[in-house]
């Protein structure tokens, strides 16, 4: 009966120190997030250089990303898939840059991929632009608009000066 005892203390020991250990151990396991816009590639091999325009590339493979802003000669679509595990930095683990240019006429005259190799890093500045006016202390943001509005009843029509 005594080792029965022992054994049984035993048992759920092991099983009390093991059951948070490997309920914690699927929030380790990695969230991968698709963001953007990928077009499917047997339609964009549809996509035939100098013969397709602006609406059927739209109808092969959808609405781009982003368009150039001068002229919307170019479209891009955009895509990347982002591994995160737990509180790390996350990981970008594939990039997908796909830019249709078009003529002057809305034909397409050139499909280009890029891809994550011929990503550049670029550094951000950590400089502050300064703007004019003032700044302004949190007690005067509080207390600065007291006795600036009047009520509803003061008499003067909003826009009127009156």
């Amino acid at each position: 009966m005594q080792t029965n005892f022992f054994l049984l203390t035993k048992l759920s020991f092991i099983i009390a120190t093991c059951f948070p250990l490997l309920s914690v151990l699927p929030s380790c396991s990695p969230r991968i997030d698709t963001r953007g816009n990928l077009p499917n590639l047997d339609m964009l091999a549809n996509i035939e250089i100098g013969q397709v325009n602006k609406q059927e590339v739209v109808e092969l493979i959808g609405s781009p990303s982003t368009v150039e802003i001068f002229k919307g000669e170019s479209w891009y679509y955009i895509s990347e898939k982002i591994e995160t595990t737990a509180f790390f930095e996350p990981k970008i683990n594939n990039r997908k840059v796909i830019i249709i240019r078009f003529d002057k006429k809305g034909i397409v005259k050139e499909i280009k991929t890029i891809g994550l190799k011929e990503a550049q890093n670029i550094k951000m500045v950590d400089r502050v632009t300064r703007t004019a006016g003032q700044e302004m202390t949190i007690l005067k943001q509080i207390f600065g608009n007291i006795g600036r509005f009047q009520g509803a009843d003061s008499g003067i029509m909003p826009g009127t000066g009156n």
